[in-house]
């Protein structure tokens, strides 16, 4: 069995960070075109998404686009018509959650499901495979053996995502903020109610938590799995961020690049690289420099108990040390080991355990103490002795970042070689790809010293400068030393090394193939369900259409519809409050399994736990019953 590829899959805000991704060492990115993408506010235009492809093929490196939201009927025709648009742009596949799509005349590109199609079971990872979807992103709540069972069912490449924020509840199935504010997360428009406080509260009405961030999780980073993951069949490692910011997306690219590469370099004969090009750093990745809640790999390994982020959905950072001394302008601050900057942030707990923060104007290191003299912007008037502070903006780390700070070269052989007419050059890439140039010389002139015009050749022919191209092997091919090799002038040598590389650029173009789009099963595979209730998402004709042609006889519209009425679940999620304060009858013996109610202002919702399956459901009304139509 070949190696199988393991693609580094980075998050782009827009094509210019889409770029920077590919040269710090992604292997694909996704990014939002215009429109329909489930990050409302990181639209791009088709454009630069062209522009972005343009660079990403250099490499060949892919493309994907999100067109991820549920469409009403009217969006359908400007959805498919903005996926020819993406398809002739260049792009290598889009991402879709709406059924729809697949029922329209799209463009021969490759299909890839979103996260909020909700991918938990074999059993519908098979069947979106045999419908013509080439690649599944996975629920972030899997287990490894769950991956592993979903891998043995299907031949999809498997896609996981290994490190970013975490929606608390399954992708596709939360409708908290589209109840209470309009905004529909399946169409884009989240609120993230999952981040603000609340107050968990027995059915007695005794507070078990007060004030507490209880449906915010911590941070993914399957730093530690990646191997275990590819073992069990995951082929595509993706970062969430498409609304991160730029030093986020180099940070963390270059951190898992070079994870990834101690993997491809240990088990050659099981992986391999996903796209050509090796990157160099001027910095060295340090992901708890860049925002996070905390690090969990969730349920990679079975429930684990310390996965909330319940102080604060903020980034805290990393803890420095103590205030030892308070002044009317600035504070002693004891940090260890740590190199503060003028320019740092700094973070902490107030007494009631909300978040503060500062700005540092100048700091002195104290001797050779651990201790320094800090002077903020501005002082905050709840500073105490004693209180831990942490850095959550270190000013060197990002000033490193803000410039250029990493190089993708493909490694290149070359040839020089005398002809009959004159010289030739051929390059031959990492991939194997070849080109060649070649000029006419007809007189030949001795060299007067054969091994310093060597030399001085090597250097003139290595020269590849700002190109995407490293010598990796220059070899002479002459009559030398039999007989000394010709003089050459330097200008011929530069136009020549000039006109192969633009020869090796064509060919290359000309050899990527996009991947193709996967043909439906032969035979009609029946969806696993005869029914769909509004958790199925379904907001359209053709998305009805699609899901009766594949045996499914009830659907109910989605919840967008503004058809559900009275309480319902707006949430389903395998976080379990119960289990996160020691009330799950499962694990606590004469645990009670009193109804619990989150409560935040005048908002209640309805905790119900599903211990068989080991869920809880979010149950509350919709506010605002008021359907999503196009006009």
């Amino acid at each position: 069995m070949p190696p199988r590829p393991l693609e580094l899959l980075a998050p782009a805000k827009n094509a210019d960070f889409g770029i920077e991704a590919i040269l710090h060492g992604a292997d694909a990115v996704y990014i939002g075109g215009p429109a329909f993408g489930a990050r409302a506010s990181a639209g791009n235009r088709v454009a630069d998404i062209h522009r972005l492809a343009q660079v990403a093929h250099r490499y060949d490196a892919r493309v994907f686009a999100a067109v991820n939201t549920i469409l009403t009927d009217a969006e359908l025709e400007p959805a498919r018509q903005l996926i020819w648009q993406l398809y002739e742009a260049g792009v290598d596949a889009v991402i879709v959650q709406d059924m729809g799509l697949l029922e329209l005349d799209l463009p021969p590109i490759q299909l890839h499901a979103s996260t909020q199609t909700d991918i938990r079971t074999p059993e519908k990872a098979r069947f979106l495979e045999d419908v013509g979807f080439s690649q599944l992103v996975l629920a972030r709540e899997l287990s490894l053996p769950q991956i592993r069972r979903i891998a043995d069912a299907t031949h999809c490449a498997l896609e996981f995502f290994i490190h970013g924020a975490i929606c608390v509840a399954y992708s596709g199935q939360c409708y908290i903020s589209h109840a209470h504010t309009g905004r529909s997360a399946n169409r884009g428009e989240c609120s993230q109610a999952c981040r603000l406080p609340y107050t968990l509260a027995d059915g007695e009405g005794h507070v078990i938590a007060m004030n507490q961030h209880l449906l915010s999780m911590k941070d993914n980073d399957q730093s530690a799995n990646l191997l275990q993951l590819a073992e069990a069949g995951v082929g595509a490692f993706k970062i969430e961020g498409r609304l991160k910011d730029l030093s986020y997306v180099k940070n963390m690219t270059a951190h898992y690049r070079l994870l990834l590469d101690e993997i491809l370099t240990a088990h050659p004969e099981r992986f391999c690289r996903a796209s050509s090009g090796h990157c160099q750093y001027t910095f060295t990745p340090r992901p708890e420099k860049t925002f996070h809640r905390g690090s969990t790999d969730y349920f990679v390994h079975g429930r684990q108990t310390d996965i909330g982020a319940f102080a604060t959905p903020a980034f805290v950072g990393v803890a420095l040390g103590h205030i030892r001394r308070l002044g009317t302008n600035g504070f002693e601050l004891e940090a260890g080991d740590a190199e503060l900057h003028n320019g740092d942030g700094l973070a902490y707990f107030g007494a009631t355990g909300e978040t503060g923060g500062m700005r540092l104007n100048t700091v002195e290191r104290m001797g050779d103490t651990p201790l320094w003299r800090c002077f903020p912007q501005e002082m905050p008037a709840d500073l105490k002795l004693d209180m831990r502070l942490y850095r959550n903006h270190d000013q060197a780390f990002e000033r490193l970042l803000e410039k250029t700070s990493a190089e993708r070269r493909i490694s290149l052989d070359l040839v020089f070689a005398e002809t009959p007419q004159g010289f030739s050059l051929t390059l031959t890439d990492e991939m194997g790809i070849r080109a060649e140039a070649g000029f006419t010389q007809k007189e030949k002139t001795p060299t007067r010293d054969p091994e310093r015009a060597a030399v001085a050749l090597r250097e003139h022919l290595g020269k590849l400068g700002t190109t995407c191209y490293q010598v990796r092997d220059i070899r002479l091919s002459f009559a030398y030393p039999a007989e000394p090799p010709p003089f050459l002038p330097v200008s011929a040598i530069n136009a020549l090394r000039r006109e192969a590389v633009a020869n090796l650029d064509a060919a290359r173009a000309a050899a990527y193939r996009r991947p193709p789009r996967k043909a439906p099963a032969a035979n009609v595979p029946a969806y696993p369900e005869s029914a769909l209730s509004y958790l199925g998402n379904v907001h359209n004709q053709k998305a009805r259409d699609f899901y009766h042609r594949h045996g499914v006889a009830v659907i109910e519209a989605a919840f967008e519809a503004g058809k559900e009425t009275g309480e319902v679940a707006l949430m389903t999620t395998r976080h379990c409050l119960r289990y996160s304060f020691n009330l799950c009858p499962k694990e606590v013996k004469g645990a009670r399994p009193d109804p619990l109610t989150l409560i935040n202002g005048k908002e209640k919702f309805t905790l119900v736990f599903d211990c068989k399956k080991c869920e809880m459901q979010v149950l509350g009304k919709q506010k605002r019953p008021v359907p999503i139509r196009a006009e």
